[in-house]
């Protein structure tokens, strides 16, 4: 690679835990393109600057945008596809002769990630924050009637289901959890974040659990159900189909999904 060699970034802050930059350089490397993908610390203070720089540098090819910055870059932004102002956040901007394009490829990611899985009449989605919001949305889409959404704040649950989902009851943690499918879109569950006590005991015998947690791979919620003879979805899967969304997006080329299955026993071994 040359001072010449154009690139795209994620960035965040804190930003070094970020799998992104492994992810998408295995990618470029695996199809010999010239290009490179990096980490950059940026605070939502910073975030202005950092894109009025960004949109003179011909080089750079756009940024994926991960916490706290998902919801701050909204108005910075001159496109946004209407699913991500929908769900109020992006995760992806793309950049194109100084405009910058917003949307967020953690849909495509649900999307695929539940390619299959049936049936989808009932869900239940445990969290608030932005990766439920995407949820919710994906779900109403996907055709599930019945949402019934858990959380320690049920306001932002509330508003979850008020903005996406507005036949969708709340409820807490502590509910007992039936449905066809049972999503986690928390921290809970990742490695030093212990899993709340919820008795799986209510879903019936086709349901199908989906942990948006990828570190570790076989979360303590995907243990449970796998022990209970249900159908579980790890985090991996959502982490490499939106990666590879946004992979299109900066590179203009497919990611090359032969390499998923390696990179997911890289990711969280």
């Amino acid at each position: 690679m040359t001072s010449a060699t154009p690139y795209a970034e994620v960035i965040g802050d804190p930003i070094e835990h970020s799998r992104s930059p492994l992810i998408h350089r295995t990618w470029l490397r695996h199809l010999g393109i010239d290009a490179n993908y990096r980490a950059t610390r940026i605070r939502p203070d910073e975030l202005p600057d950092y894109l009025a720089q960004r949109r003179a540098d011909p080089l750079w090819l756009g940024c994926n945008v991960t916490m706290p910055l998902k919801e701050t870059v909204l108005p910075l932004l001159d496109t946004v596809h209407p699913s991500a102002a929908a769900v109020g956040a992006v995760n992806t901007v793309g950049h194109e002769g100084g405009r910058l394009h917003g949307r967020t490829t953690d849909l495509h990611g649900i999307f695929r990630s539940l390619d299959g899985v049936q049936p989808l009449e009932s869900a239940v989605l445990i969290g608030s924050g932005g990766a439920a919001r995407s949820a919710a949305f994906v779900l109403r889409r996907l055709g599930v009637q019945r949402l019934h959404i858990m959380a320690r704040d049920q306001a932002k649950a509330g508003r979850i289901a008020a903005d996406l989902f507005p036949d969708a009851t709340v409820g807490s943690v502590a509910d007992p959890a039936a449905a066809d499918l049972l999503v986690n879109a928390t921290p809970l569950g990742m490695t030093r974040q212990p899993w709340p006590d919820l008795s799986l005991d209510a879903l019936p015998s086709h349901a199908t659990v989906f942990d948006m947690v990828y570190a570790p791979a076989r979360t303590e919620l995907l243990q449970r159900a796998e022990a209970a003879g249900l159908r579980i979805v790890g985090g991996a899967s959502m982490l490499l189909h939106q990666a590879a969304e946004a992979f299109a997006t900066f590179f203009g080329q497919g990611a090359p999904e032969e390499t998923f299955a390696a990179l997911a026993r890289e990711l969280a071994p």
